[in-house]
C-alpha cells in the first residue's frame, strides 16, 4: 500500500486548445503566426481559427487531465483533449510569447466557481475591485502556465451561463509590440496591475478580430 509520500501527484487541467471564430487571416495581420490548419500555437495552447460563420469570439476550449467528460460546463463550451503538451510554439512577429490569462464572465461567481473545480480546477484566490467601475469579484485558477480569470458580482445577478470574454498575452518587449502594431493597432503601454508589469490594449476590431485582447509585459524575473 502506497504511503502519502509515494502516491502519484495529481494532475491538474491545462488548456490544449481556445476555438476563436475568426478569420486566420485577421490573426495574421495583426502578427500572429498561423498555420495551413488554421491553428496559432501561443505557448503550450493551440488557437484554432474557426471562421465567422461558426459566429464570433471565443466559442469554446479544450482541457487536458481534466474530469470532465465533455459538453457545456456551466455554459462553456467545453471538450476533453488527449496528448502531450507541446514543446515549442513557433514565433510570432508582434512578439507575443504565451497567454498569461483567459477572462471568463459569469453572473453567478459560486454556480460557476463550482462547476470548474467539479472538473479539477481550483480557485486559488478570489480579489473584490472596482477598477472598471462598479465593484465585482474576480476569482483566480490555474491551468499550466495559463491563468483563467473569472469576473462576476459578488451576488448572483441573474441565471444566464458564463460565457467567454477575452485573452492577455504576454509579450518579449511591449514597447516593440506597441510600435509594431501602430498606433492605429493598439494603445499605449501602462501599469498594469500585476505590480512590475505594464499593459496595453489590442485594438482589435481594426484588424477584424472579435475577441478582446490584452498585450502584457513579462512577469518580474
Amino acid at each position: 500500500m502506497l504511503s502519502s509520500d509515494d502516491a502519484a501527484p495529481t494532475l491538474r487541467p491545462t488548456i490544449h486548445t481556445i476555438s476563436v471564430a475568426d478569420s486566420p487571416e485577421a490573426w495574421r495581420s495583426a502578427g500572429f503566426t498561423v498555420d495551413d490548419n488554421n491553428v496559432c500555437s501561443v505557448g503550450t495552447v493551440r488557437i484554432h481559427l474557426v471562421g465567422r460563420d461558426a459566429g464570433k469570439r471565443i466559442i469554446g476550449w479544450s482541457l487536458r487531465d481534466s474530469t470532465h467528460e465533455g459538453g457545456l460546463l456551466d455554459g462553456l463550451t467545453t471538450t476533453v483533449a488527449a496528448g502531450p503538451v507541446p514543446d515549442e510554439s513557433p514565433g510570432h512577429p508582434n512578439g507575443v510569447t504565451s497567454i498569461d490569462h483567459i477572462v471568463l464572465l459569469t453572473p453567478n461567481q459560486q454556480r460557476t466557481i463550482a462547476a470548474l473545480e467539479s472538473v479539477g480546477l481550483l480557485a486559488l484566490r478570489t480579489r473584490e475591485t472596482d477598477q472598471y467601475g462598479a465593484p465585482f469579484l474576480q476569482t483566480f485558477f490555474r491551468t499550466g502556465e495559463v491563468i483563467v480569470e473569472l469576473i462576476g458580482p459578488e451576488e448572483p445577478s441573474s441565471d444566464e451561463p458564463a460565457g467567454f470574454f477575452g485573452l492577455a498575452f504576454t509579450v518579449a518587449d511591449l514597447d516593440a509590440t506597441v510600435a509594431f502594431l501602430g498606433p492605429d493597432g493598439a494603445g499605449a503601454a501602462k501599469d498594469a496591475v500585476q505590480p512590475g508589469r505594464r499593459i496595453a490594449t489590442l485594438r482589435h476590431k481594426h484588424f477584424g478580430l472579435s475577441v478582446a485582447t490584452a498585450l502584457m509585459s513579462p512577469e518580474p524575473s
